[in-house]
């Protein structure tokens, strides 16, 4: 019994299987992250106010970490809004030998692929409109191929019920970026963290 309720899909309230985790980079932020940081094996949704706002400044210590880690799997960025900056990247640390880019007509679908092909440290997906379901159906994905998965989606969704197991919103303020914790097991407040300087 004791080995079942391991587990991470079972949660127990404070005595929930603790899911496996990946520092942010950010020590306020991973004092306020269920488990001390990004959960692995999960869906993680950031609510931003536009595409291309900074999103990514949040994700840079943690995909670095991940990208120089012994036996490092790919880091894949699906539908990005903006072609990434490989020299911007390759300053934050992240080794840009493990990033690959995928783009199509069907971008739910391939970042579904991604997430469950078990091939991938961390996959990042950013979509305008998504139902529910397909939500429940990246969360599944992610798990079944441990990967660290990022949805990045507009700040109206946050009216909408989502099954990702972590659910932040982003707002810049006066030189800081405001994490909003929205939802994940434990996870309730706000987070303040100085940006970098443009």
């Amino acid at each position: 019994m004791a080995r079942l309720l391991e587990h991470p899909a079972i949660w127990r309230g404070r005595s929930a299987a603790r899911l496996p985790v990946i520092a942010s980079g950010h020590a306020a932020l991973d004092a306020q992250l269920p488990g001390g940081g990004w959960p692995r094996g999960a869906l993680t949704e950031i609510l931003i106010p536009r595409f291309g706002s900074g999103e990514l400044t949040l994700l840079l210590p943690a995909l670095a970490a991940l990208s120089q880690a012994g036996a490092a799997r790919w880091c894949v960025w699906v539908c990005p809004p903006y072609q990434p900056f490989a020299p911007a990247l390759a300053a934050a640390g992240i080794d840009l030998e493990r990033v690959a880019v995928v783009g199509g007509e069907r971008p739910l679908w391939a970042f579904e692929q991604v997430l469950g092909s078990g091939a991938c440290e961390a996959a990042l997906g950013w979509a305008r409109r998504v139902q529910p379901r397909d939500v429940r159906r990246l969360q599944l994905a992610a798990e079944r191929g441990r990967t660290f998965g990022v949805l990045f989606r507009p700040q109206r969704a946050a009216s909408e019920s989502s099954a990702a197991a972590l659910r932040v919103a982003l707002e810049h303020a006066a030189g800081e970026l405001r994490v909003h914790l929205l939802k994940g097991r434990g996870a309730r407040g706000t987070v303040s963290l100085r940006e970098p300087p443009a």
